[in-house]
Order: structure tokens, then sequence, then C-alpha cells
């Protein structure tokens, strides 16, 4: 058996070869000159040819690729954990551009022309103790902002629990939602 495998890795002699059998190469920089010029010709010619192939798959010849994709079961904790931090998030902007609103408005002085208004329609004695932000002021509205998004935070985070369970009782009965998916042509 060692007899054979030594056979086998035996090798022929090559022939020596002069100088005037060496090829020489041309140099890179005109190898990459003509290597573009025929791509750009390739392209030209292509883009001549056929301009209705404008994707691979059409210059194939074969239909685009298309991905049924079936959506028959949401996971309900996972909805329910995002949900709980998409509402914290819309919680957070409501009570922020209710404060943004109330100090703009309160910057430009209506809470003032409010008072003057009112005192001005009352008259100055009735109107002498009449201030406007006793009622709205910024933390009474700050604080309901801030109530109601705690509430709102609860309330969206149990209805798109609940909207997960409907909706995979209803994909087991009718199969969920089904999305294709085709590449354009």
């Amino acid at each position: 058996m060692t007899d054979r495998s030594t056979e086998q890795r035996t090798t022929r002699p090559v022939p020596a070869r002069g100088p005037e059998d060496t090829v020489t190469r041309p140099a890179l920089a005109d190898r990459v000159k003509e290597r573009l010029a025929r791509a750009g010709d390739e392209h030209q010619a292509n883009k001549d040819a056929a301009p209705a192939a404008a994707t691979p798959a059409a210059a194939a010849g074969r239909a685009p690729r298309r991905a049924r994709l079936r959506l028959t079961r949401v996971d309900p904790w996972s909805v329910m954990k995002t949900s709980f931090l998409l509402s914290i998030a819309f919680g957070i902007v409501t009570v922020v551009s209710v404060l943004m609103v109330w100090t703009v408005l309160d910057r430009a002085g209506v809470w003032e022309s409010i008072n003057a208004t009112v005192t001005d329609i009352v008259g100055e004695d009735s109107a002498s103790e009449f201030d406007i932000e006793n009622y709205i002021g910024t933390s009474r509205v700050l604080g309901f902002t801030m109530l109601v998004a705690a509430i709102d935070v609860i309330i969206l985070t149990a209805v798109a629990t609940l909207t997960a369970f409907l909706y995979n009782m209803s994909a087991a009965l009718l199969g969920g939602v089904e999305v294709t998916l085709a590449e354009d042509n």
C-alpha cells in the first residue's frame, strides 16, 4: 500500500524554459484600464439592447421573487410590554407639550389680558380678587395632565393587550392576516 501511494506522488520532470518562453504581463494600471473600458462597452451595449430588462430578475428572464407571510398569532405579553412603553412615551409627550403651551401662553401675557378683560366687564370692585391663574394655572393644568396621562397609560395598555387576545382568537378561526411581498419590476 505504501508503494502505490509513493507511485502516485511522483511527478514528471518539467522541461526547462528559456527567456523566450517567459510571458510578460502588462502593467496593473493598463489591465485595470482595459477591464474598465470593456465593462463600460458591455454596459452601454446592454443598455441600448434591452431597456425592458431593468432589474436582475427581468434580465435573467425569471419572474420577480415573492414571499407570502401569514400572521397567525401575536404574543399578548409582548404586545402588553410594547404598548406600555409606547403609552408611557405618549404620556410624557403629552405632559411636555401641555407645559410648553402653557408657558408660551404665560409669556405672551394671555392670563393678564384675561384678567384685564374680566375686570373691565365686571367692574373694578367685583373683580378685585379675580385671577384666572387660580383656576387654570400651570400647576393645576400640569397636575390634571399627569393624571390623564397615567390613566391613559393604563387604558392603552389594557386595550392593546385585549386586542392581541381578540386577534389570536379570530386568527384561529379565520387563518390570520396574509401579506405578500414582491420585488419591483
